[in-house]
This record gives structure tokens, sequence and C-alpha cells, in this order.
């Protein structure tokens, strides 16, 4: 797998734990220990973290959340993002998950107008902010800092008291085994009540998210009605779990696209 096809998980997975040893990102990305130094190495070298002997920590410079990796695989998340827009009904209510992909089905809504849109993040906000047709709900609480995903206890109550036709779901790692999974309790916390507040549930990510398991367990893999991936999820040089996670997927009866 091309290192920039992987750069988005590992910096997340050290993010999260704060220290974290290869041998445990080698399990969790299920690549070769050198792989998981290379990798390590050219992060280091863009200021996202710090090696230390067998292991990786994590730093706290804003570059090294949202802003950081929005700029990988764009044109990827792009073509994501998309697809999930079109899956959108016009008319619909529609709950907006916090990521770097949902943003990416922020900019493509417009074309789904008229429609509600209640958003978890500040990036999705911007990206609707006086768009025609977009009605846009602000739920509050605390942006999450150096993400901007909106977390707490004035986000939770402002989800319990609505309801939503369709919830796009961003995911840190789907596993064929542990189900959908995220990099912060805070930010799994929400998206665990935004599953209980929606008909119907959108699963998005990339094919690095397959077959990793992040820190925090969201659900599992039935929780989705669909999921959009892209294309490289089948090719088993570069995603050689894609296939499995796939088909895990279809097995707990969710429909998988490719975009």
């Amino acid at each position: 797998m091309p290192v920039a096809d992987r750069l988005d998980v590992t910096l997340r997975l050290v993010q999260a734990a704060g220290r974290i040893s290869v041998t445990d990102l080698a399990d969790r990305l299920g690549v070769s220990e050198m792989t998981v130094r290379r990798d390590l190495d050219a992060l280091q070298a863009q200021g996202l973290l710090q090696r230390i002997r067998g292991a990786a920590t994590a730093t706290r410079e804003p570059e090294s959340g949202f802003a950081a990796r929005a700029k990988w695989q764009e044109a990827t998340k792009a073509r994501i993002g998309a697809f999930a827009a079109g899956l959108i009904r016009p008319g619909e209510t529609v709950l907006l998950d916090a990521g770097t992909t949902t943003v990416h089905v922020a900019a493509a809504l417009a074309e789904r107008a008229p429609v509600t849109v209640g958003v978890l993040s500040l990036q999705a906000a911007t990206r609707l902010t006086d768009v025609p047709g977009v009605r846009l709900l602000l739920l509050g609480g605390e942006p999450r800092p150096a993400e901007g995903s909106l977390v707490g206890p004035i986000t939770l109550r402002a989800l319990s008291e609505l309801s939503f036709d369709c919830f796009v779901l961003s995911l840190g790692g789907v596993h064929a085994e542990d189900g959908y999974s995220e990099f912060s309790l805070e930010d799994s916390a929400v998206k665990q009540l935004a599953l209980q507040r929606a008909s119907r549930t959108i699963a998005v990510a990339d094919a690095t998210k397959l077959g990793t398991r992040a820190f925090s367990r969201i659900a599992g893999l039935d929780a989705a009605a669909e999921f959009v991936t892209d294309r490289a999820a089948e090719d088993p040089e570069t995603h050689p779990v894609g296939a499995r996670t796939l088909d895990a997927l279809r097995d707990a009866g969710t429909t998988v696209h490719l975009a």
C-alpha cells in the first residue's frame, strides 16, 4: 500500500493513543513493522509526531489534526462524498458527521436541495452556510481542539431532541469482526447517539480504513444500511484485507458502493 494511503490512519492511531508501539501499529494496520517505521519517519519529517525507540508519540500542534489529514486523498474523498450525497433524497433531513470525507459530502449536498442538514463539525457548517436550498442546523457543543468536531453534553442533548431521515457516518476504522470504530471516545459517543436518532445510516470511509481497529468501538457492521468507499478497497495488492472487510459488510446486510 502506498505511504499516502496509510498516513491518515497511522497519524490518528498515534494521536488517539498518545504513545503507541510499532508492533501495535503493525497489528492494527495489517502491515509489516518495517512499513510502519517508514510511515512514522515520513510523518515525523512533517512534524506530525515524534519517533522514540520502538514506538511513536503524538504532538499537539494544530496542523496534526484535521488540517493535516484533509490534504490526503482529496480526490478520492471527493468521489466518495459526491456518491454518498447522491443517496440523499430531496426533502430529507440529514445529520452530517464530522470528518474529512463528510466535508466532501457537504460540498455535494447542494445538488440534493431542498434538504435540511444538521452538522457535527465546524468544517461542514462552513461549507453549507448560505447554500441555496439547504436549511442548516448547528447542533452546538464544544469543538474538539484541532478537529472541529462537536462533542460533549450540549451536543448530546441537542441530538436527543431531534430525529433525522438519514445519518452520514464517518469512521476511523472498519473491521470484519470488530465493526465500526473511532479514535476519540468523545466522537464515538456522539456517533452512537446519532445512530439512534436516524431512520437510516450511510457510512463513508476511504479504503485505508478497511481492516483497521480504532480505539473506541461505535457499533457492529449492521448499523449502516449503506457503505460508500473507493474502488481501491478491492485491490489485493494495496489493500489485502479490503475484500474480506467488504464481504463482512455484505454479510451483515449492508449495501456496498464503490465510488
